[in-house]
């Protein structure tokens, strides 16, 4: 597939593709770093071998990045994979643009150390959740998009489809455990939510192994801002964010929770 016929599909706004299309020189000179994009025990160092070879041109970043992408795509597909999964993995793309032009006002590719799973096969969203391909120890990590409609009965079914579609494409990984690490598993968040709360059903899903009290990464997901910026001047817009606000003014923290997939 062409890289600028998959950003319409997944959704890269216009005046981006334009802004990519410029780059079009660097993405013919680093051909042999986005081919290792793609190749799941390659893609780490191939990430970072481009990153630094590009500097802080993100849009550069992004271009090498699409294109892997496109490689990526025809590949699973041609192995049967269903399409609606391939496209799923790959809006992370504009989903990421959006959320960084909602905390700082800018078109800014920021998340390029991240997207390196998705266009190298190590990473596929199905339904509403992430899963993520691990090594050592061989174990699925499950992520939560931000994006993701969250109710029971869309989690059973993601976790269904996923355990069938790495049985099917990775067979290896077919009875590996399900772990989880993030704010959304905090036991703080028991004092904030309702028992029915989609959160605490997920929650519930797992044993926690272990918690980080003193993590604010989820500043950055749950008020769509900067995690350094103060207590005082984050959103107040749904019953959780006010809660947290809170919380955070009186010295408290929701931290962070990692967790096996009971």
């Amino acid at each position: 597939m062409d890289a600028s016929v998959l950003c319409e599909i997944i959704g890269i706004p216009p005046r981006i593709v334009r802004k990519m299309e410029e780059k079009a020189t660097v993405v013919r000179q680093q051909q042999t770093y986005i081919r290792q994009l793609t190749q799941s025990g390659r893609a780490e160092q191939a990430h970072g071998a481009l990153a630094q070879a590009l500097g802080e041109d993100d849009m550069a970043m992004l271009a090498c990045q699409m294109e892997a992408a496109a490689l990526y795509y025809d590949r699973y597909r041609a192995l049967g994979v269903n399409p609606k999964i391939l496209t799923d993995t790959l809006k992370c793309f504009s989903r990421f643009l959006a959320e960084t032009l909602v905390m700082s006002g800018k078109d800014r590719f920021d998340r390029d150390w991240w997207t390196w799973r998705q266009v190298s096969g190590q990473l596929f969203r199905i339904g509403e959740l992430e899963y993520e391909m691990l090594a050592e120890p061989k174990v699925i990590s499950i992520h939560i998009p931000s994006d993701a409609a969250f109710t029971p009965g869309n989690v059973d079914a993601s976790l269904a489809a996923a355990k069938a579609f790495f049985g099917e494409f990775f067979p290896e990984y077919a009875e590996v455990k399900y772990v989880c690490d993030s704010w959304l598993l905090s036991p703080k968040l028991k004092e904030l939510l309702p028992e029915t709360s989609n959160i605490l059903s997920f929650q519930r899903r797992f044993s926690i192994t272990h918690v980080n009290t003193e993590n604010r990464d989820f500043i950055g997901w749950l008020f769509r801002a900067e995690p350094g910026t103060p207590a005082e001047a984050l959103p107040e817009e749904t019953s959780l964010q006010r809660k947290t606000k809170q919380l955070l003014l009186a010295g408290g923290n929701i931290g962070e929770a990692a967790g096996i997939l009971l």
